[in-house]
């Protein structure tokens, strides 16, 4: 049930969530790994960079309309995959469906979800979705998942490639709820799991693995878990169709750097031969903005959708989306653009130029 607090910003889902969920769980979805540097950083790289405003621009009207992969997007804004949301909310991934839905946006559903893709599909069929892929050592499991996913009518599959052990929580002591079941696990796949489905992902697996899923599926193929300028470069070679620059929300490997501090890094080396998305701090519509100016073509929000569901369901989850696109839409016209494809490397300085002699900039 909904609060009757009034939240104004993504920080205040935060503290809502903190505030009433139970430690464990929160534990569960809030913790980064080891000593949390990557996490932190994920957020306060942000703040180094500084929006350039331009003035006497017509922003009588902006438009924040776009697409990914050639389907439209309301506004730039998804939603990543993450687990268990009936952990959070009764209607789970419904819920979150819902708000994608409501908002215009696109959804990817995880492969750890609690419910099925295709009770999310069913009831929400003109909803953009795409649907996340661990690849599990069992292949047949996998391709039994790309079957259905392709049935049910997802857009794209989304591998996480960032995976291939388990980073290392220290705080986590999370036990799963027996009445809550991980509806695309086998019986057997759970038992070897011991409930912890992530770790039956396939820790052999290389590049060549892309040529295999080419021949079970002809869904595009985008990789999430990308850092590195050379895998930026490999998944081109490789002629995947996106990449989403992500260090998993800084839950997997510690002090790895901020994923907005390596995009320009990552859109440099692939020079638009492929669409390029990013994740991880995203809490305001100038954190949006920033991103799109860095060359990302939309941001993914997965904690923020968490707190959301906690606060009031899809409803919350639907304010979450709500605020970042109203925080986008006034970054916008205070920053002279009218449109997405106004926002351009120019509109954002890091803080250590503004040290240097300043120069006229295209």
């Amino acid at each position: 049930m909904a609060s009757t607090e009034a939240l104004v910003c993504l920080d205040d889902y935060e503290k809502y969530a903190k505030d009433h969920m139970e430690q464990k769980l929160l534990g569960y979805f809030i913790e980064g790994t080891d000593a949390e540097i990557t996490l932190k950083e994920n957020s306060t790289a942000f703040s180094r960079l500084k929006i350039l405003p331009r003035v006497l621009k017509d922003v009588s009207n902006v438009d924040l309309s776009t697409s990914i992969l050639g389907q439209h997007l309301d506004f730039p804004v998804c939603i990543a995959p993450s687990a268990f949301h009936k952990l959070v909310s009764p209607g789970g991934e419904l819920d979150t469906a819902n708000a994608a839905n409501a908002m215009g946006t696109c959804m990817v559903l995880s492969n750890v979800t609690t419910t099925t893709l295709e009770k999310v599909a069913s009831l929400y069929p003109d909803t953009l979705k795409w649907f996340q892929l661990y690849i599990w050592e069992c292949r047949e499991f996998t391709v039994n998942l790309i079957r259905r996913a392709e049935t049910a009518g997802f857009k794209s599959l989304v591998v996480t490639v960032d995976s291939s052990v388990k980073g290392n929580r220290r705080g986590h002591r999370f036990t799963f709820p027996p009445n809550i079941e991980v509806v695309h696990l086998p019986q057997e796949l759970k038992e070897r799991s011991g409930r912890s489905p992530c770790s039956l992902a396939d820790p052999s697996l290389t590049w060549e693995f892309i040529a295999w899923m080419r021949s079970v599926t002809k869904l595009p193929i985008v990789l999430k878990g990308i850092l590195s300028p050379e895998d930026a470069l490999l998944a081109v070679e490789h002629k995947v169709d996106g990449i989403i620059v992500s260090n998993h929300g800084g839950r997997q490997l510690d002090t790895v750097p901020a994923t907005i501090e390596m995009l320009p890094h990552i859109i440099a080396a692939v020079r638009g031969r492929i669409e390029v998305y990013v994740d991880g701090g995203i809490r305001t519509g100038t954190d949006v903005f920033k991103a799109l100016a860095m060359g990302a073509r939309a941001v993914f929000i997965g904690r923020p959708i968490i707190y959301g569901l906690k606060y009031a369901g899809g409803d919350g989850a639907k304010q979450v989306l709500q605020i970042l696109k109203d925080e986008l839409m006034r970054t916008m016209a205070l920053s002279g653009c009218s449109k997405i494809s106004e926002i351009k490397p120019s509109h954002v300085v890091h803080q250590s130029e503004l040290l240097k002699t300043w120069c006229v900039r295209d």
